[in-house]
């Protein structure tokens, strides 16, 4: 029995040409997700570790109820959030795109 799988119709060999181009189209969306993601969580946490820290030191209340461990968990939390907000919308916007391309070609075909 043979290792390689060859599609014997043409209708098999075009839903595997698809399934492989889907494929390819799924994880382009998801590396653009990743690096957008990537880029919020880093401006986010920026964002937030000036003000934070600042505060922890100049403000009587910041100095005396966050701790560093506060400040940390503030700092991560907005910036794990951005991450998570950004890259969905990312991967919904990207995969909008692509639906509506591959359906204009489709129906162009």
């Amino acid at each position: 029995m043979s290792k390689n799988v060859v599609a014997q119709s043409p209708l098999q060999r075009n839903s595997l040409a698809s399934l492989d181009q889907k494929l390819a189209m799924a994880k382009r969306c998801s590396h653009e997700g990743v690096v957008a993601g990537a880029k919020a969580a880093a401006l986010a946490t920026i964002a937030t570790a000036i003000p934070t820290l600042a505060s922890a030191r100049m403000l009587p209340w910041a100095r005396a109820n966050l701790n560093p461990t506060a400040q940390a968990l503030i700092i991560s939390t907005v910036a794990g959030a951005a991450y998570f907000i950004v890259a969905d919308k990312t991967v919904l916007a990207t995969a909008r795109k692509n639906s509506f391309k591959s359906r204009s070609s489709s129906v162009e075909a």
